[in-house]
């Protein structure tokens, strides 16, 4: 993390992704395909990996979803999370299958079955995550707070952080999600007063991806701004896919993580003499899935652009069908506005060669 107090938090490790202690911030995302079909959750999954993501989680509804499981983990890359509702069984099926975790909701599950839960965990070294949910809540807590207040969310979590630790469980980590971002806020800042275990942060329900952005990036980024969070997702309604380039924006605007492209473009006004837009939605595209950390100025008119530009690894400052093409302060040269994609993605091949040659 760079420039900002990290709370600390003890390392629980899925595979061999870390998460708390010293760890960077983790990206997470879960397929929104029918487990049993291995086929197109594996795609899906690959292309969860080709973006970014670092860990993945899958619905594991009855036992034919457990019983895929095992085709899917030896296919990937990254550790696999299986997110369990109400059957202790499933549990079991999905750790003895080899995933790196599970996520459990208190609300919906029997504490009776919680022990055989452990037992398995601790005998597969599975980290279980304890998911509360304000739309699942248990019913006494809603009442007691009056709804699904923060107070409710972290009540919840901590008697079964307590339940797991009273058999001797600590291979935890947990997170507390509503769809209010105040109440999500709070409630992490809560938990992270009185427990030391790695903090998953989502905003749940968060909806479509223009929605899903804003809430993730108020919710989110301020705890990870307070040194709150270990590991992140973003929800975005549909493809998840959608969710990664969001999640690694939101850590390299703290400076967290500098993972991938940044591209600042200007908001264009009167003054724009190039179709801008377009520009920045083609590198974009281009650029979509790198992981390597560049910073790319896209500016539309001769005001800031050039000292927008010049501030960036690369950069275009554009005119009347024309621009300068910037690395680092220096006129690389000037560029028709049709040549402008194919110029950037050059000079961001030699920027890259050079990296690699030092």
């Amino acid at each position: 993390m760079t420039g900002h107090y990290r709370r600390k938090t003890r390392p629980v490790l899925l595979g061999n992704v870390r998460i708390g202690g010293e760890a960077p911030v983790s990206v997470q995302s879960m397929t929104s395909t029918d487990t049993r079909d291995v086929g197109k959750t594996l795609a899906q999954i690959r292309r969860l990996e080709k973006a970014g993501c670092e860990l993945v989680r899958i619905a594991v509804p009855d036992e034919a979803a457990a019983a895929a499981i095992p085709q899917i983990r030896a296919k990937i890359h990254i550790p696999l999370i299986a997110d369990i509702h109400f059957h202790h069984r499933l549990a079991i099926m999905a750790m003895e299958a080899g995933v790196e975790g599970i996520r459990i909701n208190p609300g919906n599950m029997d504490k009776k079955f919680i022990p055989e839960v452990v037992k398995a965990a601790r005998e597969h070294g599975t980290v279980i995550r304890i998911g509360v949910n304000a739309g699942s809540l248990e019913k006494d807590l809603l009442e007691k707070h009056d709804g699904p207040d923060a107070g409710a969310l972290v009540e919840s979590a901590l008697s079964h952080i307590r339940l797991l630790e009273d058999l001797d469980f600590d291979q935890i980590k947990v997170s507390l999600k509503s769809s209010d971002v105040t109440v999500m806020i709070r409630a992490y800042q809560l938990l992270s007063e009185k427990v030391d275990y790695p903090l998953h942060l989502g905003v749940t329900e968060a909806g479509s991806l223009m929605r899903a952005t804003i809430k993730s990036s108020l919710g989110i980024g301020t705890l990870l701004y307070q040194g709150i969070g270990d590991t992140i997702r973003v929800s975005v309604t549909g493809d998840p896919v959608r969710e990664i380039p969001v999640a690694y924006g939101i850590l390299r605007a703290l400076k967290i993580r500098m993972t991938g492209p940044e591209i600042i473009s200007c908001p264009t006004c009167g003054r724009c003499e190039i179709d801008l837009l377009k520009l920045s939605r083609a590198v974009e595209k281009r650029l979509a899935g790198r992981k390597d950390y560049l910073k790319i100025a896209l500016m539309g008119c001769v005001v800031n652009g050039p000292g927008e530009a010049a501030e960036a690894d690369v950069g275009i400052a554009g005119g009347r069908g024309a621009g300068m093409l910037f690395r680092k302060g220096r006129i690389v040269r000037k560029v028709k506005e049709e040549d402008f994609v194919e110029a950037l993605l050059a000079e961001i091949q030699d920027i890259t060669k050079d990296k690699k040659e030092a």
